[in-house]
């Protein structure tokens, strides 16, 4: 679903914004970055799941009493590449949104592959049957494909910012927000991806 959507909200991106907006963000190519990101990322071998996709810190709650964890906010949620939602969980680590200005994002806090090995080895855990042993080639792939999949993170919370702030009252700066994750695909799309 992540492809759809991201393509969905292209389309309203550039309806609800001016001209000069959609120009800066680079709207009008938005469609073909879209595409080329599918087209480098997605495997048909890919582990795919019912994610969350808004994996923020805000949407995990831990009773005191039983240390038992429950996720909410479920809007994002759909059927998508469990390295995206991962990805996703991994770029959250960036934001603080209990500051006074929650829309800046430290991506200075993204974590380090010691912590990144060790979140997928403990993911991957539930998912092998009583005794197996998972490959470290197995854990090796997914953390290959989870550094990709935050250009898609990226991009897909760079355009809420934008539709978000056409249609929301929040007192929040999601232009900006924006802006900052928009820097960051850029980056990590000549990065990780090698795009020129």
């Amino acid at each position: 679903m992540l492809w759809m959507r991201l393509r969905e909200w292209v389309k309203t991106a550039l309806a609800l914004c001016p001209k000069n907006v959609a120009a800066e963000f680079q709207l009008d190519c938005m469609e073909e970055d879209i595409n080329f990101l599918e087209k480098m990322l997605w495997r048909n071998d890919q582990k795919v799941g019912f994610c969350h996709n808004d994996l923020q810190y805000g949407n995990v709650m831990m009773n005191d009493e039983d240390q038992t964890l429950t996720l909410i906010d479920y809007d994002c949620s759909t059927y998508n590449p469990v390295a995206y939602d991962i990805a996703n969980h991994f770029c959250e680590m960036a934001g603080d949104y209990h500051s006074d200005t929650p829309h800046i994002l430290d991506f200075n806090k993204y974590p380090d592959f010691e912590k990144r090995h060790k979140f997928v080895k403990e993911y991957l855990k539930p998912s092998r049957k009583a005794g197996g042993m998972m490959s470290e080639k197995e854990v090796e792939q997914i953390l290959k494909d989870i550094e990709k999949y935050t250009v898609a993170s990226h991009i897909h919370w760079a355009l809420w910012g934008i539709i978000a702030g056409r249609v929301n009252t929040i007192e929040f700066d999601y232009t900006e927000y924006a802006r900052q994750r928009f820097q960051q695909y850029n980056l990590l799309k000549h990065s990780i991806l090698n795009v020129q």
